[in-house]
């Protein structure tokens, strides 16, 4: 809505919640460049001439979220000192180590670093070694969601919080989109950006993404010499493996731990149980530490493990699946997209798709449990 109200478009944006309401503002706040696939993949999947675009997008993808914060002053404790993704084991070490020769090729200084120099920098002797990542950094997720909300605003942008969606269709050479209050907004172009939280709006959709929960505790502030022990660097940090853990200090020196949880939405504190374990786990220096915040938020896994773009009729744009890598997916695809609605570029980094439904959808609790249990027991093989 920002890119676009940049290029002198009329905007409204309607949210069933208020801005950053669902995982925009509950995730863990790490901006990570890059995707599941590794450069060379992106190759093989793509050709050269795509594939090398879709490489300089997305490695570019952190550069476009600190450049927006810089260039609207947004206030959300932005900190760039880098990405460290630690591995479990000398598979995943293999793994992280060709990833890393990959980006260095192109240009990013990465540092591979033992197993002692993990335990330095993140402070936690479950790790046999990793690589750093200096493109990357955090953020205080609502905070930067709110910053937008009030920069497009600024911009022009009208936005109407509480104004789920319930009816879209099209009415001869525009879109009418109704909401639950029985307000309507008529539009040359629509965007669907729903992710974790896609309902049955447009049919299918919803059938194309699984809405898995990501769940975070947050301690209460550490003592100062606590904080010298987890992350003295100031770094973000996710693990390489399959049922991957994430944690950084916020700007108030609490630790935010997330991971995976089950489907059901949270409703009591033991549902967090998992993590303050890990928590230990990993540093047995904040046992007894209170938990001061918990809390979770729905993420879009695919098929593909890649960002979608859909086209299904003209004027209609969807764009979601980041798969955990939100925060500077969306960012940056949100700009081009506004440029090829705005007719600036005809040219979208992912190619459009077309939308294809995961079999047996209506099971995906039992896919995600069962996919939770496959990936913990491949997890603990290696």
């Amino acid at each position: 809505a920002l890119r676009l109200a940049e290029a002198g478009v009329s905007v409204c944006v309607l949210d069933s919640g208020e801005p950053g309401w669902g995982a925009s503002g509950r995730n863990g706040g790490q901006v990570i460049p890059g995707l599941k696939y590794d450069p060379d993949e992106l190759i093989e999947k793509f050709g050269v001439e795509r594939g090398e675009r879709l490489i300089e997008t997305v490695g570019g993808a952190a550069d476009e979220v600190f450049s927006l914060i810089r260039q609207y002053s947004i206030a959300c404790d932005a900190k760039r000192s880098g990405w460290i993704q630690p591995a479990c084991s000398s598979v995943s070490m293999k793994t992280l180590e060709s990833r890393a020769g990959q980006w260095q090729q192109r240009g990013v200084a990465v540092e591979l670093l033992d197993r002692e120099a993990v335990i330095q920098r993140t402070g936690t002797q479950n790790y046999i070694g990793g690589w750093v990542d200096p493109r990357a950094g955090s953020l205080h997720p609502l905070n930067y969601a709110r910053g937008l909300a009030k920069s497009a605003l600024g911009r022009g942008v009208t936005i109407h919080s509480h104004s789920r969606v319930k009816q879209l269709r099209r009415i001869g050479a525009q879109w009418q989109l109704t909401t639950a209050q029985g307000c309507t907004v008529n539009a040359d172009r629509v965007v669907l950006a729903t992710n974790g939280y896609t309902d049955d709006l447009w049919p299918g959709l919803r059938q194309t993404v699984l809405a898995a929960n990501s769940f975070i505790i947050a301690t209460r502030p550490l003592s100062a010499q606590l904080r010298k022990t987890i992350l003295p660097g100031g770094e973000v940090c996710s693990d390489a493996r399959r049922l991957l853990l994430y944690f950084k200090q916020d700007a108030q020196g609490r630790l935010l731990l997330g991971g995976r949880g089950p489907f059901a939405e949270p409703c009591r504190a033991s549902d967090w149980g998992h993590l303050e374990r890990s928590l230990v786990m990993l540093f047995p220096q904040l046992a007894g530490v209170p938990i001061e915040y918990r809390w979770s938020g729905r993420i879009a896994l695919n098929q593909s493990v890649m960002p979608q773009l859909h086209e299904p009729q003209p004027g209609l744009s969807i764009l979601l699946g980041y798969n955990g890598r939100g925060i500077a997916m969306s960012t940056t695809l949100g700009k081009h997209l506004a440029a090829r609605i705005s007719g600036a570029s005809s040219e979208f980094a992912f190619p459009v798709t077309p939308m294809r439904t995961i079999p047996f959808h209506s099971l995906q609790r039992l896919y995600l449990a069962a996919g939770i249990n496959y990936y913990r027991l491949l997890d603990a093989m290696h």
